[in-house]
This record gives C-alpha cells, sequence and structure tokens, in this order.
C-alpha cells in the first residue's frame, strides 16, 4: 500500500497578532465571497505541489541552509484578480522578501524540484470567490518578518487546513 502524497508549499506564517488585526479589520468590513480562515492566513513563497512524504527531511535541511534575513513587510494594497482572490499585497517589494524568494526558487530548482513558472506576487489571501472589491481604502498592516515555514495542506471535515511541518529563523537585522 502507498502513502499519498502531501500538498506542500514554503510560506511566511501570519503572527497571532497581525492574524488578530486583519481578521478585525475583515470582520468590519462588508466581503463577499468566502474569508480564509485566521489560522490559513500566510503568505506563499513557493508552491511544491503533491510530494511524497520522503521529502520532508529534504525540504527541512534545504530551508535550513538558507541565510535571509528578517523584515519588516508593508500590505497596504488591497486587490482582487480576476479569479475572485481578494488580497492584500505590499506596495513595495522589501529587497529581503526578493532575496528569501529567489534564494528559495534556486535551492529547490537545483534539488529537482519543479516549481510554478508564473511570476512571484507576493500577497495574503482574505477571501475567495470575491465578486468585486469592497468599497473601503486599502489599509495598512506592518508585518515583522522573522521565519519561514513548510506547510501542509489538509483536506478536513471543516475545510482545508495548513498545518506547518518546520520553521527556520530569519537572522536579525544588522543595527544602522
Amino acid at each position: 500500500m502507498t502513502t499519498p502524497p502531501l500538498r506542500l508549499f514554503f510560506a511566511l506564517p501570519c503572527p497571532a497578532q497581525l492574524t488578530g488585526d486583519i481578521t478585525a479589520w475583515r470582520a468590519g468590513v462588508a466581503l463577499e465571497g468566502k474569508p480564509v480562515a485566521p489560522e490559513n492566513l500566510h503568505l506563499t513563497l513557493a508552491f511544491l505541489g503533491a510530494q511524497p512524504r520522503g521529502q520532508i527531511e529534504p525540504l527541512a535541511a534545504l530551508a535550513a541552509s538558507l541565510t535571509p534575513a528578517s523584515f519588516i513587510l508593508r500590505l497596504d494594497r488591497l486587490a482582487r484578480w480576476k479569479n475572485g482572490l481578494l488580497h492584500l499585497a505590499p506596495g513595495t517589494l522589501p529587497p529581503e522578501l526578493v532575496d528569501l524568494e529567489r534564494q528559495l526558487r534556486q535551492r529547490l530548482l537545483a534539488a529537482g524540484f519543479s516549481l510554478e513558472s508564473r511570476a512571484f506576487k507576493p500577497h495574503l489571501t482574505l477571501a475567495r470567490h470575491c465578486t468585486k472589491l469592497p468599497g473601503t481604502p486599502s489599509p495598512t498592516f506592518d508585518w515583522p518578518v522573522s521565519e519561514f515555514a513548510l506547510f501542509v495542506s489538509e483536506n478536513t471535515a471543516k475545510g482545508t487546513r495548513y498545518r506547518v511541518l518546520g520553521q527556520w529563523p530569519l537572522r536579525p537585522q544588522a543595527p544602522t
């Protein structure tokens, strides 16, 4: 009997305080669509799709070998894509985020993993199946990014759940 593969991805886990702030803001806005569960808020760095369970250890070793720097991610753009995905995005990409995604992508490709070819568009999904933008100004949330994680996507009776399989710290910024 074979073990089913896991749906894996690397992402920035949304810190508890920021999750609370975002969900409180979202609750005060008239949103269409299906809100993403607070515990599932994240920003995807690399989607790996279906992977054998035996890949968890090599992926953890690969992640531990990275040396990205911590940074502040300002989410200040509220947007909706044609597919109905309502999200928050940064108006300006921090160079540390670009570097983290690039390091991760290069190492994954060098290790033989297949990745999506579309451009990296960092975003935090708020709701799915949204037919229009809410009539509210874009909020601004500052996210102190200090770690990244490997997640598994699991289907449960209550819907999709993202569970952390491993987390790795980002190195602190040097004082200026």
